[in-house]
This record gives structure tokens, sequence and C-alpha cells, in this order.
């Protein structure tokens, strides 16, 4: 096969594909440095197709790749089990801010405008205009632990002797049908304030329970 460079023939024939410049010749000269612009324009076209439909392949195929993955991860993607959320959720009752929470059981809430919330202390994170809010009283067991899981976006603060306590752990995940996160506390056993605040939407549910 003849390696030599291109005749002015060759770059014509170049330039009446598409190449406009000695430097645009050049890089597709080492691209195909076997003289490939000689070849029938319909097997230009096949090639064309073919690299097209390679590519669509490849590309489904990534795709699939991942949303496979997003789906495999879930809810199983929470640092601890969330399976208790998700059978205490869908039958949660109603309830409103300034209620008394159970430890073990979940509620409905239908939040409040933030702004109007009479909050023990200000949210740890400002809220959002227009966002919304609640707040709940909880007995802390003994053991001081508990873990507050969130059906949506939400700040959620627990505060004791009139001071916010910081949380021990936090998890969240966007692919899990229903839960958004699970916060884990670390408190002394009797009273507590839940403050939920920054909320998008006027309900949310929320499950108050111990760690497993």
């Amino acid at each position: 096969m003849d390696h030599s460079l291109p005749t002015a023939h060759h770059q014509q024939s170049v330039s009446e594909n598409g190449f406009t410049s000695q430097q645009m010749f050049s890089q597709w000269l080492h691209i195909y440095p076997y003289g490939c612009i000689d070849m029938p324009r319909h097997q230009t076209i096949r090639v064309r197709f073919a690299m097209k439909k390679i590519l669509i392949s490849l590309f489904a195929i990534l795709a699939g790749t991942s949303f496979a993955a997003a789906a495999d991860g879930g809810c199983d993607a929470f640092k601890w089990p969330v399976a208790r959320e998700q059978a205490l959720f869908p039958a949660a009752p109603a309830a409103q801010s300034g209620t008394s929470l159970t430890v073990g059981q979940a509620v409905d809430f239908s939040l409040e405008a933030v702004d109007t919330v009479s909050f023990e202390v200000p949210p740890e994170r400002a809220p959002a205009a227009g966002t919304f809010g609640a707040t709940a009283s909880v007995a802390v067991p003994p053991d001081g632990e508990l873990q507050l899981s969130l059906s949506d976006e939400a700040w959620i603060d627990v505060v004791q002797d009139g001071k916010t306590v910081k949380s021990a752990a936090f998890s969240g995940v966007k692919t899990c049908p229903g839960i958004r996160k699970s916060v884990r506390f670390k408190l002394a056993g009797g009273a507590a304030i839940i403050q939920i605040s920054g909320a998008k939407k006027a309900d949310l549910k929320v499950a108050v329970l111990t760690p497993e």
C-alpha cells in the first residue's frame, strides 16, 4: 500500500468532502493513516451508520447500568435499616404542630408556615421564607437514644434543657420512596422538643424510634 504524502488531487478530494483547511486534513490523515479518502461514498455512509448504531448501543447499556444501580441502591442505601418506617408511614395518623409524640410510632404532620411556628430555640439552620415547620414534645427513654426519620426534605432539631442537641448520626437517600432522611440523637432520658423547619411541603411524615 502506498503510504506517500497525499497529492494535490487527494487534498482537493478531501476539501470537497468537507475539509476546508490543511490543518483539518492533517488531523484527518492522522486518524486515517492509510488513505481512506478514496473510499466510495456509499461505503463511507455505511461505516458512519454502523458507528452510530454502536454508539447508541453503548449509550443504552451505560444508561441501563446507571438506572439499575440507582434502583439497587433504593432504601438499602441508608446507613441503617428503615423497614420500620416503611411499615409505619402508610397508616400514620394525622397530627398538628404542638402534638405529643410517642416513641415507636409515626405521625403525618400538617405543617404550618414557618414564620408562625413558636420554636423553643431558633432552628440551627435558618429556614427559607415560604417553607413550613412544626414542633412536638416527646418523652425520651432512659437510654437516651432516638432515631427520627422524615418522609421528605426538612430540617430537624431536638431541644433539651433549652439547648439544641447535635445529631449523633445522619443518613439521607433520594432513591428510597417515601423516606428521605433518618437522624439519630443521643439525649438524656426525659422531656425533649422536636423542631421541624424548612419543609417545602405542608405535609410531612415523622417516625420516632429507638435505634436498632
